[in-house]
């Protein structure tokens, strides 16, 4: 199970000589595609330009699984999502939508910092009741046993 994220069209200039989608450009579909997360959660580009407040990933582990090609359609969905006073975890997953194959996956690490201060910072109450109402909403959707980031959070 998952949430929908978002789907994507392999563009030509994402693919390199081999004829798939360049690596490069999994991780950079996965980051445009999570900004759509970070917006619910009053985070992301918005965020850092109005209130001086943004995330920052520390630590990635990404899957190649099966290629895709230009023209391609890719489904992205959040496998797994969790928060602390600093810091959120997350996993998404990349799908060929017409053969349903697993492509790609990401998990990540990520700070939130006050770019003012360039110090990682807590999250405020708002963030932290946006989030932990998703987590609420989500978590019968969400997949534990396949992480590879664990026992980063301090709960």
């Amino acid at each position: 199970m998952s949430v929908h994220v978002a789907n994507e069209i392999i563009k030509k200039e994402w693919t390199d000589y081999n004829g798939h989608l360049n690596m490069a450009y999994y991780v950079l579909i996965f980051d445009q595609l999570w900004e759509k997360v970070l917006a619910k959660f009053n985070m992301g580009e918005h965020s850092a330009k109005t209130t001086g407040n943004s995330t920052m990933v520390v630590e990635t582990h990404t899957t190649y699984d099966n290629e895709v090609k230009e023209g391609d359609e890719v489904e992205v969905v959040l496998t797994y999502f969790d928060h602390d006073k600093k810091r959120f975890h997350f996993r998404l997953e990349m799908y060929e939508t017409k053969s349903k194959k697993l492509s790609s996956t990401i998990e990540m690490l990520s700070l939130f910092v006050n770019l003012n201060e360039r110090k990682v910072a807590e999250f405020d109450s708002e963030r932290v009741k946006l989030m932990s109402d998703f987590i609420l909403e989500n978590k019968s959707k969400f997949v534990t046993n396949n992480l590879v980031i664990k026992n980063k959070l301090k709960k």
